[in-house]
């Protein structure tokens, strides 16, 4: 009797400690019920239902950053640091796991349509793809924030 006493709290406390989830500050995350998006959870302790609930993203609201590498028909590399974030977890919760694609491409596509850039224009150069990448994803809940270009 014991033991089915000592098995059961055993069973209720991992059931309680399944049901929370603590969410670091900084972040977010989506919680989806039967593969459809619920609600976010902010920063915090939250309960969910054990065996209903999931966690899908895990959104950091930090900055994130990424590198991308251009060749250029005159034989230039051309290398940059794109630094985003997300201002939109509710937009950016369907696109998130893209978001680095949907940056790099956004990124090379806006410098295949300006001119061969040269080592004193690549602040405006940078200017101008942060303003073609945002155009993209400013409706999907993302925003870059700094182009930084090398030219070598």
């Amino acid at each position: 009797m014991l033991a089915l006493t000592i098995a059961l709290l055993a069973l209720a406390a991992g059931l309680v400690a399944s049901a929370m989830r603590r969410v670091p500050a900084g972040q977010v995350y989506s919680l989806y019920r039967r593969g459809k998006p619920l609600r976010l959870l902010q920063p915090g302790t939250h309960w969910v239902w054990p065996a209903l609930d999931r966690i899908g993203h895990r959104i950091d609201l930090a900055g994130q950053v990424l590198r991308f590498e251009q060749a250029q028909a005159d034989s230039h590399e051309l290398r940059g640091t794109v630094y985003w974030q997300v201002l939109e977890p509710e937009r950016a919760d369907a696109v998130i796991d893209e978001a680095a694609q949907l940056i790099r491409r956004s990124a090379l596509d806006a410098l295949s349509v300006e001119p061969t850039p040269t080592a004193a224009d690549r602040r405006d150069l940078g200017t101008r793809m942060k303003q073609a990448i945002n155009g993209v994803l400013r409706e999907r809940g993302v925003m870059v924030t700094r182009v930084e270009l090398e030219i070598a």
